[in-house]
This record gives C-alpha cells, structure tokens and sequence, in this order.
C-alpha cells in the first residue's frame, strides 16, 4: 500500500442554507478543495451523506456532484455511516489511492437538514438508530443521548453542571472559526439556563441543525513533487464499529467502536 497525503481542503459555511441546493453545497467544497490542490480535477469522488434520500428526495449523490464539478464519467459513490458519514467517505478515498487504484480522489461530506421541518429532521436521525428497538418505541436520537447522559451521572457522580466546560469549550472555539454556525462565547449561568431538550440534556448541549460541506483531496505521497502547497500525511486510517441498540452493549456507556478503530490507527500508524 502507498503512502497517501492530503493536498488540498475546502468548505462552506455551517448554517440554514435557504437558497443553496446539497448539490451546490458540496460543489463549492470539492471546487475550493480542488483550487487549494492546485488540481483541475480528480480521478475518484467519494460523497459522505446520510439523509439525502429522505430529506432532499436525491440519491445517487455521487454522479451528481461530480457532473455538477465538471468530472462527470469518473468513478463517482455515496457512502453512508449515520453521522460518520464524511469520516467514511474520506477513508474510502484514501484506500483508493493507498491501493493503487487511482492516483487521486476527492471525500466530500455534505447535508443539507434544514430543507423539511424538525419533526422530518428528527425523525431521519433517528434512522441511524435500531429501527426495530429504539427508534419503533419513539426513541429519538437526543433521547437515546438524554439516557446516556443521565447514566453517565449515575456511574461517575456527575452533576448537570460539571458538563459545562465541554459546551462552552466547543462555543470558545466556534468563535474563532469563521465556518461555524453559532460564534459567540457563553458562560456557564447561560448554560444552566438553557431550555431542556430531553432531560438532562438541554439546549446548549445539543447540536444545531444546519446545511454545509467539506471536502479533501488525497494523492500518493510518491507523487507529491507534481504539486505545490503544504501536503499533510495521512498516517492512519481506520473503522471500527458496535451494536447500534444501547441495550446490546455490554456497557452502554463504553465506545467499542472508537476503541476498535483507534486501536487499529495506532497500529497503522506505529504508534506503541
């Protein structure tokens, strides 16, 4: 397997994109990416997406967006892994390269959830879920998260207010990043104010829903003397996965997969 680098990156803001199609989303990021590479094209695409077919009614996403980038014929898929859609996308890019199969290739993540209202969003989240056990008895996915939150609790003797830091953390980096959705710091009183979702999760500590893209573009590090700019090596790659329904885990709040694929990484990588 060859070493793969990644030469060029793009994205769109994170926001309620009204008036912007999920095909032109994602061509903004995959042209802006290509311009970074300094490239006029690739041989690969590789879209990540999850709700593209329930909420935009458009499946097929790959010839889609590589026609709407000007690659229509190249070779051109949809990946789908729930909210891991993009990571798997990006994965299967740098395997194609890896391999041999092509010389470079573009992973772009795309959603588009603002297009329908919040029941329809909720209720296509909640599609990443066990269909037959969770999500059949009304589970949505901020309950499943509320039930793990609230066992997190229990087990380590956490109180509502010690999650803070993580919320105003990600708000404190979200206000230096012109991409984001929501820019402005808050404090902890304004998180012990905000509304509950799903108790005990409340607002601050949810994700917004919001339409945007990203996208790489990786080539083999053998090659690297073709292009200009900043390459980052990427030295591991990996997938790891668990049941999908809480109560099939043998400890609901221990992330099997996670451990599985950085495990795996590390070993790719040579990390000890």
């Amino acid at each position: 397997m060859r070493n793969v680098a990644i030469i060029g990156i793009g994205q769109t803001p994170v926001d309620e994109h009204w008036g912007t199609s999920l095909r032109a989303l994602a061509a903004k990021a995959v042209l802006s990416a290509l311009d970074d590479a300094n490239l006029p094209g690739v041989e690969a695409l590789y879209v990540g997406n999850m709700l593209s077919g329930i909420l935009t009614s458009q499946e097929n996403l790959g010839a889609l967006i590589a026609e709407t980038c000007g690659m229509p014929g190249i070779e051109a898929v949809k990946v789908e892994a729930a909210c891991g859609s993009a990571a798997a996308a990006f994965r299967q890019a740098v395997l194609a390269v890896a391999s041999g199969a092509v010389d470079s290739a573009t992973a772009v993540g795309v959603e588009k959830l603002t297009e329908m209202s919040g029941t329809a969003t909720t209720f296509g989240l909640a599609t990443a879920s066990d269909s037959d056990y969770e999500a059949a008895m009304g589970l949505s996915f901020v309950a499943i998260n509320a039930l793990l939150m609230r066992r997190y609790m229990h087990e380590y003797g956490w109180r509502k207010e010690d999650f803070a830091p993580f919320v105003m953390n990600a708000h404190r980096n979200a206000a230096h990043n012109p991409n984001a959705m929501f820019r402005k710091p808050i404090t902890a009183e304004q998180y012990a104010q905000a509304k509950v979702v799903a108790d005990p999760i409340n607002l601050l500590d949810s994700s917004p829903i919001g339409d945007g893209a990203a996208a790489v573009v990786v080539v083999a590090e053998e090659h690297l003397s073709r292009y200009g700019g900043r390459p980052v090596a990427v030295r591991a790659c990996e997938i790891g996965t668990d049941t999908i329904a809480l109560d099939n885990r043998k400890d609901p709040l221990w992330l099997e997969g996670v451990e599985r694929s950085t495990l795996k990484a590390f070993r790719s990588a040579g990390v000890r």
